[in-house]
């Protein structure tokens, strides 16, 4: 299998610490792949024409995208056990697609600085997304400490990465303000051996 990969997206490190916590970081072949939406030359587009990462070639089917649809190809075939049986399942796949939508709402305030002149970036779009980001981890912080305290699960990956990602690109916005149970959870995640050895490159 061949995994089109870039250090920096938070959706690519998932599916990294999914195969570390399997232990099986060996079971792809690691692709460089990187670009934006403006200029998706270095994306995969001959197989996932969304011009996205990640991306699987797998030899036995065609090719494998969406993280959320990697993730599960991959604990499946590895047999990693890190998608629970019912009901604790549908707690796993509901905090995955939340910290999923984290994810997306922080690249979304990446490429809207990176992406755009100075001059035409707006604060207010750029503030709509971050809301949707806090109400997330302020729903994290009342609501889901018993399910995070519980066994390691494909949704504690996925949130460990999203958080891991605001620290990366949006350190200045400290979400761990008046987010302690959060904030203590992420720390014992960032001390996992599969989190340490898929921590982005500074920069």
């Amino acid at each position: 299998m061949r995994l089109h990969h870039s250090p920096a997206s938070p959706f690519v490190r998932k599916v990294m610490v999914l195969l570390h916590e399997a232990g099986r970081p060996d079971a792809v072949e690691i692709v460089p792949a990187g670009g934006t939406p403006l200029d998706p030359a270095g994306m995969p587009l001959a197989h996932n024409p969304l011009g996205k990462i990640p991306c699987l070639e797998r030899a036995d089917g065609p090719p494998v995208f969406d993280s959320r649809v990697i993730t599960r190809y991959l604990d499946a075939t590895l047999g990693a056990g890190l998608y629970p049986d019912p009901p604790r399942l549908w707690e796993s796949l509901t905090l995955e697609a939340l910290a999923d939508g984290i994810m997306d709402a922080a690249v979304l305030m990446r490429y809207e600085t990176i992406l755009r002149p100075e001059t035409q970036r707006s604060a207010e779009w750029l503030e709509a997304q971050w809301q949707k980001i806090a109400r997330s981890l302020d729903a994290l912080e009342t609501g889901w400490g018993g399910f995070l305290s519980g066994p390691l699960c494909a949704g504690q990956i996925a949130l460990g990465c999203a958080l891991g990602y605001l620290d990366f690109r949006h350190a200045a916005r400290s979400w761990r303000a008046g987010r302690p149970k959060l904030a203590q959870w992420a720390a014992q995640m960032a001390r996992r051996p599969s989190m340490q050895a898929t921590e982005p490159p500074a920069g």
